[in-house]
């Protein structure tokens, strides 16, 4: 069974997405406050598949609540529910490890296509891909390992969500080529993705503080200003 945390403190929203998904075929457990979330979560953290968390919340707000899960698990799907003014939050849940946001008001079909496609990282990243016969990657101080999917600096491991290693290893199956921003979207979040490509740029940042000795001017994964982004060897 997929099962879903939804953390929303407004009772009308929380019964429309939990419908919807309940017809998708997951299985919903409901929080009213971040709090509780946690307390749920914590309760049986490897019940749950993808957690959707409203940024908003009494007594725990979603940031916090992202932050705690995502220092438990790289691997829980996570998704903030934000309004349109919300602008900074959304750059501030990605950055504390979010995989995507919804900007509210949403429709039924695009909470479906979001909530599906990272429960699909999350199942992938949990599956080895059997098919895989190089596995890994070594782009030298870096050694990516496809199967165990697991990525190491000088031999130390850098602990990264699936989202971030899916980026990386598209950086790393294209080393040396110029990526516009839209085919990483499109590579990583999917083609149906119904968000925009500042996504893109805020996990960049995110990957740049894991990887690069000074995130702030950057090594490895470089800039190629109005057109993408760059892994350089």
């Amino acid at each position: 069974m997929k099962n879903v945390l939804v953390a929303e403190d407004e009772a009308s929203i929380r019964e429309v997405i939990a419908i919807t998904l309940k017809r998708g075929g997951y299985n919903v457990t409901e929080a009213e406050n971040g709090e509780e979330a946690l307390r749920i979560y914590n309760s049986n953290s490897n019940a749950f598949d993808v957690v959707l968390l409203d940024i908003m919340m009494p007594v725990m707000d979603g940031l916090q609540v992202c932050k705690k899960l995502r220092e438990q698990s790289r691997n829980i799907g996570i998704i903030m529910l934000t309004a349109k003014t919300q602008e900074m939050d959304k750059v501030s849940g990605l950055l504390m490890g979010a995989d995507d946001y919804i900007t509210k008001p949403f429709s039924p079909s695009e909470l479906m296509a979001r909530v599906d496609a990272v429960y699909r990282r999350v199942t992938m990243n949990g599956e080895p891909d059997t098919s895989i016969n190089n596995d890994t990657i070594t782009l030298k101080p870096f050694e990516l390992n496809l199967r165990n999917r697991t990525l190491l600096k000088d031999g130390q491991q850098i602990e990264l969500t699936q989202v971030e290693f899916q980026i990386i290893e598209y950086f790393f199956t294209n080393s040396g080529k110029p990526l516009l921003r839209n085919k990483i979207l499109e590579n990583v979040w999917g083609a149906s993705y119904y968000g925009d490509e500042k996504v893109v740029d805020v996990n960049i940042r995110r990957l740049r503080m894991k990887i690069e000795d000074s995130p702030s001017e950057p090594r490895y994964l470089v800039t190629i200003w109005g057109y993408g982004y760059k892994w350089v060897e």
